[in-house]
C-alpha cells in the first residue's frame, strides 16, 4: 500500500509521541517486535521500573523461573528505541553468552561481550574506550571491576545488574568487587536483577538498596536503629531454618510468588 504525506505524519507521531511511564502503550513498539511470549506480571515490572522518572533505579526480585530477563530485555529494547544506546550488562561470567544469545533471538539487540582479549582489540582499533560502543555491552563482575574508570567516563542511558545478590555486602569495607562497581555506576540509572534480594541478614537489604541512593535507609547506624529490635538481634543473625526472607512495598523493590501476586511489605520491626 502506497502511503500518503497524512500517512507518513501520523506514522512519525506515533513513533515519536511520549507516554506516560506507567502506560503500557510506552512499550507498545518494543511488544511488537520481540519473539517472546510475554506474562503480564512481566509487563508490570518492566513498568514498574519506568515509573518514576526521577528515581536512580529499581530492584526487580521475581522468584526464579519468573522471567527477570526478559523484563530486563524489555527495557533495554525500550532504551534502544529511544535512541539511548548507551546500555551497559554486568552478568556473572558464565551468563555471558546466554544473555548475548537471548537479547539477539528475542529483542534483536546487538551486544558485544567485553574480556581482555576483545577490550584490547578494541583499543587497537582506535576506541580508547572500549565501552563505548554502538551495541549493549556485556561484561563479568570481575571485569567491571577491573575497568572501573572506563565505567565512570562512560553517559551510561541504564545499567541492569544480574544476580545482584553477589553485590549484598557492598556496606562492607571490605566487599572490594562490589564497592568498585558501586561507585563506578552510581551516577547512572540502574535496575538490578535478583531472586533472594535477602538472605541472611536484613543488613543485606541495606547493602542492595544503598546501591540505588545512599540515602533510601539513611545511614547504616539509621537503618539498624530504625528497622532492628530492641534487644534482639535475630533480625540481623538471618531467618530460622526453613524460613525466607521476602521483600515488598518498600517503593524499590518487585517481587512475585510462584503464582505471579506480589507479596505485601512484612513490618521489620
Amino acid at each position: 500500500m502506497d502511503s500518503t504525506a497524512y500517512h507518513a505524519k501520523y506514522f512519525a507521531h506515533d513513533l515519536t509521541r511520549r507516554c506516560a511511564s506507567d502506560s503500557v502503550e510506552k512499550l507498545a513498539s518494543v511488544l511488537s517486535d520481540a519473539q517472546v511470549d510475554l506474562n503480564p506480571h512481566q509487563i508490570e515490572a518492566a513498568l514498574f521500573a519506568f515509573r518514576n522518572p526521577f528515581s536512580r533505579g529499581a530492584i526487580l526480585a521475581d522468584e526464579v523461573g519468573l522471567g527477570k530477563t526478559i523484563e530486563a530485555g524489555l527495557l533495554l529494547a525500550q532504551k534502544w528505541a529511544e535512541r539511548k544506546r548507551r546500555l551497559l550488562v554486568i552478568v556473572p561470567a558464565n551468563l555471558r553468552k546466554q544473555w548475548n544469545q537471548e537479547l539477539v533471538d528475542k529483542f534483536h539487540l546487538p551486544s558485544v561481550i567485553l574480556e581482555n582479549r576483545s577490550f584490547n582489540d578494541t583499543v587497537r582499533t582506535g576506541n580508547l574506550n572500549p565501552f563505548q560502543q554502538q551495541a549493549i555491552v556485556l561484561c563479568s563482575y570481575q571485569f567491571a571491576c577491573k575497568k572501573e574508570p572506563y565505567l565512570r567516563q562512560t553517559p551510561w542511558d541504564l545499567v541492569v545488574i544480574d544476580e545482584a545478590h553477589r553485590l549484598r555486602n557492598v556496606y562492607k569495607a571490605s566487599s572490594k568487587i562490589a564497592n568498585a562497581i558501586k561507585q563506578a555506576v552510581a551516577p547512572f540509572p540502574k535496575v538490578m536483577l535478583t531472586a533472594t534480594p535477602l538472605q541472611n541478614s536484613l543488613l543485606e537489604l541495606y547493602g542492595l538498596v544503598s546501591i540505588i541512593g545512599d540515602y533510601a535507609y539513611g545511614d547504616l547506624k539509621t537503618y539498624r536503629s530504625r528497622f532492628i529490635r530492641l534487644g534482639n538481634t535475630a533480625d540481623f543473625n538471618g531467618p530460622p531454618d526453613g524460613a525466607q526472607g521476602r521483600v515488598g512495598g518498600t517503593g524499590s523493590a518487585h517481587q512475585r510468588d510462584a503464582q505471579g501476586r506480589t507479596p505485601g511489605a512484612q513490618p521489620a520491626g
